[in-house]
């Protein structure tokens, strides 16, 4: 497939007013909520009022509310609640068969990491996007503010789908703990060359810290192929080819191991309370996109 896209290739002219309607939709859902930034059950002096509770000797006195002492002659102390700053890593597998032979996935998948970034920037959070290949590599440093949604579309739209992905050193490069707090979204149709490698992946990213997210995105080809008889097939990321004959049987039996392989994936996620979610390149983004954040992201706000 050829080295660069044009725009109107990845998102059309409505795209970001799109993502603008659901930014707003999400954002009353925040305030209904009662949530702004994420918020920590520390307290301390910053200016998000929590609460009151009865002085106690040997407290700052400066801490005392002397208007409610006034109405009340007795001695309270305010409280505040400390927000944190989010920040949002969005981690994109680009090996081959992220966009071969279905491109739909390629699409599908940057239309996702888009809109996560729009989200978190329009929420003043920090974004940093990375490519996941043979290591992972940061293709943005962290950006804050709106206004840099352009920035992240063009950094999407310059990425390279090729050859394969090592998933298991791409996580164990990735360090999160060195950075604050993190909502990490990995974007990926998790495909490697031994059934068990993906899960095998899960326990280290669940020692991350933070909120950690596995998006997969597949093609419904990808599970129920519409194949039958004598063809060659060729691995779009090694070049390997073979000749098969292919009966219904093998073709129920390889439906079989794809949706053992996705069940064993979900499974191992959630042993390890890492959210996982599927989506097929054919389905309605923005649907899907609300379904992804609902599910209770502290990007959405707890939604």
């Amino acid at each position: 497939m050829p080295d660069t896209l044009e725009r109107e290739d990845l998102f059309d002219a409505s795209f970001l007013d799109r993502l603008r309607v659901l930014a707003l939709r999400l954002r009353k859902r925040r305030q209904l909520m009662r949530r702004g930034s994420q918020s920590t059950s520390a307290t301390g002096f910053t200016r998000e009022f929590k609460d009151y509770r009865h002085y106690t000797p040997r407290e700052d006195y400066r801490a005392i509310d002397w208007r409610l002492y006034a109405r009340l002659d007795k001695l309270f102390v305010r409280l505040y609640e400390e927000t944190q700053e989010l920040n949002l890593h969005i981690m994109l597998d680009t090996s081959t068969s992220m966009a071969e032979p279905f491109p739909e996935k390629r699409r599908q998948a940057l239309r996702f990491a888009v809109a996560l970034a729009y989200l978190a920037l329009s929420a003043q959070q920090r974004v940093s996007l990375y490519s996941m290949s043979s290591g992972v590599h940061q293709e943005l440093p962290p950006l804050r503010g709106q206004g840099n949604i352009e920035k992240v579309i063009q950094a999407v739209m310059k990425l390279k789908f090729e050859g394969l992905t090592d998933m298991k050193r791409c996580f164990e490069e990735f360090r999160p703990s060195k950075q604050r707090y993190g909502i990490i979204f990995i974007i990926s149709d998790f495909f490697g060359r031994e059934i068990g490698s993906a899960a095998e992946a899960v326990a280290r990213v669940a020692a991350w810290p933070g909120e950690n997210h596995f998006l997969q995105i597949v093609h419904p080809d990808e599970r129920q192929p519409e194949i039958e008889g004598e063809l060659e097939l060729t691995e779009v990321e090694t070049g390997e080819r073979r000749r098969f004959w292919l009966t219904k049987r093998d073709v129920q039996r390889y439906v079989e191991t794809f949706d053992a392989f996705v069940g064993n994936l979900a499974s191992e996620c959630a042993s390890h309370s890492v959210d996982f979610m599927q989506v097929t390149s054919d389905e309605a983004f923005e649907e899907r996109f609300l379904d992804l954040l609902v599910r209770g992201s502290a990007l959405a706000g707890g939604a």
